[in-house]
């Protein structure tokens, strides 16, 4: 194996280190070879390095649909019905919220939530957005939207507060039951 490999790296390496050779025929033709006639005087030939070209980065044309990444996509990209002066109560903890953009969401755009800083669920074309048994406390909440898995544009974050009724709360416990009461001496 190791043989047959060291042959291929030689196979390989020959036709970059050929040699070109030049000689007039005897019609008074030039030619090149990389085979040195046998009795014919023949020059060597020295040859250029070759050229070579670094390859570029496409670009999008002017009229491309997608934006510049340092181009806003939408005028307009916020999340709706969060309340942010008092708690949002969701006992258990699953609640949705809308989105406005402005322009309409593009065809070939999604929106996905980022919830405490991580991507949170599937991205959708179209709000509302589902937040699935949330932990009660506060939290921060932004919506991106999405052109396959870059990001276009992010909205500005929210903070939040989930209150969930404490099943373990004493006031929730059935009060315990009465004791019997004795019954009454008949007169």
């Amino acid at each position: 194996m190791r043989l047959l490999l060291t042959c291929l790296l030689i196979a390989l390496a020959l036709p970059a280190s050929a040699q070109i050779y030049k000689y007039t025929d005897a019609k008074g033709n030039t030619v090149f070879t990389n085979q040195p006639p046998e009795g014919i005087q023949a020059e060597s030939v020295e040859l250029p390095p070759t050229n070579t070209v670094e390859m570029q980065a496409p670009q999008l044309p002017a009229s491309s649909p997608e934006p510049a990444p340092t181009q806003a996509a939408y005028r307009v990209l916020r999340l709706t019905d969060i309340p942010t002066d008092e708690a949002l109560r969701a006992n258990n903890g699953t609640f949705s919220v809308g989105v406005q953009t402005e322009p309409a969401l593009a065809p070939s755009h999604r929106l996905r939530l980022v919830l405490d800083g991580r991507p949170y669920g599937e991205p959708r074309s179209a709000p509302p957005l589902q937040l699935h048994q949330l932990d009660r406390g506060e939290h921060s909440l932004a919506v991106q939207v999405l052109s396959g898995e870059r990001v276009v544009q992010q909205s500005e974050t929210l903070t939040f507060t989930v209150q969930r009724v404490n099943t373990s709360s004493p006031a929730l416990r059935p009060p315990p039951p009465k004791p019997p009461t004795p019954p009454k001496p008949a007169n």
